[in-house]
């Protein structure tokens, strides 16, 4: 085991050059101060799960995640009705509280696991394994690895496919947690017990026919599917899943998503144009972090006509320096906040090295706290992507497949 470890991360380091130890100094540089004075504060914090609260209207028991579909609303014509769509304003009396824990958990655990990185200091691990063992091991605690009442809608359905994406917000998780595994830092058996229930939680998602339909969507959902199993193929080894996922990012994302200019026609269609472009640019951004392998860079494929990541970046790369300069209609909800620090940018910069997206990332908040901005920002935070996990290429699938649960 221990032959494996040194094996993989020396493999690691073995693909970090010159360049790529810049990028990460430069990140870590920006970011240890603020990293470093929220991490003393949540040394303190205890484990926030989903068994805390209950959702009356959830069909599911104290365990279960809960959510309701964020743009459903009380008709106002049958109060009592079912609830109608208003796409792109999200009610405010809708349950949040399960998915308010389950970010604030992912902000947690990533900022800590950044500090460990910055640090070495064994009490950031400590409190990481306090969380996880809280949300993912204890029968007391833990949340059920499946999501058969997310998205809900009142009147209408206890549960839907597209609620996936509500756990976007476990892939730092997933990364955090591989972080300190490969460190040899992560306890085996916060290992053992992490590994099976997002082993677990991708087998629903790769069988229930909630999960099936969510990884067939060809617009963002799909893009997140995707994304959530190749963290959660990564972590446990599923060698299979994480070639299937590049494979669906090459013959779906790239060829069905993208226009010419390399913009998503299906994302500018929505009510919220802007900060759809942007999450789906995210969501392709975090599939080319985890999947890019030396022998299959998910960054320079293109397809016959010249589509891919490359000319995504070029499309909505002007449109975030200037955003006065975005041609479509604004989004009816949080137009003025976006952009942030948005991670395509930051990931953008180390793959393609282009100075322009470093700075397209570094001059906004890389500390939001708004909560629809949190909703669609998973993936905040950069230290655990680059620091000692960097350059162009990542490890290879297979580097983790031997000690894979599934």
């Amino acid at each position: 085991m221990k032959i494996i470890f040194a094996g993989a991360m020396m493999a690691v380091l073995t693909l970090t050059g010159a360049a790529a130890n810049h990028h990460e100094q430069r990140v870590r540089e920006l970011l240890r101060p603020r990293v470093l004075e929220l991490a003393e504060a949540e040394l303190s914090q205890e484990p926030v799960t989903v068994t805390t609260f209950r959702a009356a209207r959830s069909a599911g028991g104290p365990h279960d995640f809960f959510s309701e579909g964020d743009y459903w609303w009380p008709d106002p014509q049958h109060p009592d009705g079912p609830y109608i769509r208003r796409d792109g304003e999200s009610n405010p009396n809708n349950f949040t509280a399960h998915r308010k824990a389950m970010t604030q958990m992912s902000m947690t655990v990533g900022n800590l696991t950044s500090a460990w990185l910055l640090t070495g200091d064994r009490r950031y691990v400590d409190a990481v394994v306090r969380h996880v063992k809280a949300w993912f091991m204890s029968p007391q605690t833990m949340m059920t690895p499946n999501l058969l009442y997310a998205q809900a809608i009142k009147g209408v359905a206890t549960g839907r496919g597209i609620g996936i994406i509500d756990t976007m917000h476990l892939v730092e998780v997933a990364q955090s947690l591989l972080r300190l595994h490969l460190a040899g830092v992560l306890p085996d058996d916060v290992y053992t017990g992490t590994q099976q229930w997002f082993a677990s939680y991708l087998h629903w998602m790769m069988t229930h026919p909630y999960g099936i339909a969510e990884m067939n969507a060809t617009n963002n959902h799909g893009t997140c599917w995707a994304v959530q199993a190749a963290m959660f193929a990564k972590y446990t080894g599923n060698d299979s899943v994480m070639h299937f996922c590049a494979n669906r990012y090459k013959t779906v994302f790239i060829d069905r998503q993208m226009d010419a200019r390399g913009a998503f026609p299906q994302e500018l269609a929505r009510t919220k144009p802007y900060g759809y472009s942007l999450f789906n640019l995210d969501a392709m951004a975090a599939l080319c972090m985890i999947l890019s392998t030396p022998d299959d860079n998910l960054w320079t494929y293109t397809t016959s006509d010249g589509r891919g990541m490359r000319k995504a970046v070029d499309f909505m790369l002007p449109f975030i320096i200037d955003k006065a300069s975005w041609p479509y209609a604004h989004d009816v909800m949080c137009w003025e906040n976006w952009p942030v620090a948005q991670p395509s940018m930051l990931f953008a910069w180390e793959a393609l090295a282009d100075e322009r997206c470093y700075e397209a990332w570094r001059r906004y908040d890389h500390f939001p706290r708004h909560e629809e901005v949190l909703r669609n920002l998973p993936l905040r935070n950069p230290i655990i992507w680059l620091t000692g996990n960097s350059g162009k290429l990542r490890h290879r699938r297979s580097a983790l497949s031997s000690e894979g649960t599934m």
